[in-house]
């Protein structure tokens, strides 16, 4: 019986895309919330949805807009990305203007930013699609060579548009992280584009999943020196954490 429950909350998810807690609540009466969260453990488990806050979705609604690299990605770590992008979301008030990068953590942080009257720029493909159905946020993307991997966008000719754009507040993901290399990524091109997303901001935010420390990229985008907020997991090693705050910066 359970199995057959599992498979009708999968089929459900498949078919709607999307569902929260209330609406399986209203598909399985029977079943309590607490059962329900372990259907969806289970099944994230499998690869074949992603939690969110509140619920969750279809592995397959990712793949509409995604392909396989990516969507492997978003099903890594899940709920390191889920209190990263929570943790984030709580720092972007009202009215501001902000920048996202592609990564799927800052998938995380689309899916989790409140439906507030917000101006975000993005690379990120994903990330654009999530807050545009969200009616108060103001989305631009920014155009050039779009990177399968990531499903970001990247171009040399982004810095005449940077020159005539303007956003307070830079919130960036990592692929990788150590103290002597800093934040690196597997792109030469999006290197370029963050160092300008970087040198813009007024602040920058980093989301580091503690899994990507350890971990080098071919090229560097930032260094303790360039950023304000660390934004990390429950998993970062104290030694870590320790190198950051001896620098004054803010870890979440």
């Amino acid at each position: 019986m359970k199995r057959d429950r599992i498979e009708d909350i999968a089929a459900l998810l498949d078919k709607r895309g999307k569902l929260t807690l209330e609406q399986l609540d209203e598909c399985f009466p029977d079943v309590s919330q607490m059962t329900l969260r372990r259907d969806l453990y289970l099944l994230e488990q499998q690869g074949r949805i992603i939690r969110v806050r509140g619920g969750a979705m279809s592995v397959k609604e990712v793949q509409k807009i995604s392909g396989e690299p990516y969507t492997k990605k978003t099903t890594l770590h899940t709920d390191e990305k889920i209190i990263i992008a929570q943790k984030a979301a709580s720092l972007i008030d009202e009215n501001v203007s902000v920048f996202i990068d592609g990564g799927t953590t800052a998938m995380y942080l689309a899916k989790e930013l409140p439906d507030i009257n917000v101006h975000v720029f993005t690379n990120g493909l994903a990330v654009a699609i999530e807050l545009v159905q969200k009616k108060n946020i103001n989305v631009t993307m920014i155009g050039g060579q779009v990177m399968r991997d990531n499903l970001s966008t990247a171009s040399p000719v982004a810095r005449s548009y940077f020159d005539n754009t303007n956003f307070e507040i830079a919130v960036l993901s990592t692929s990788a992280f150590t103290p002597e290399q800093g934040f690196s990524c597997a792109s030469q091109i999006e290197a370029d584009l963050l160092k300008m997303v970087r040198a813009k901001a007024k602040s920058l935010y980093m989301m580091l999943d503690s899994s990507k420390v350890g971990k080098i990229n071919p090229y560097t985008f930032a260094q303790y020196s360039d950023i304000d907020v660390l934004i990390s997991d429950n998993n970062l090693p104290p030694e870590v954490k320790e190198t950051f705050t001896q620098r004054n910066i803010v870890v979440m």
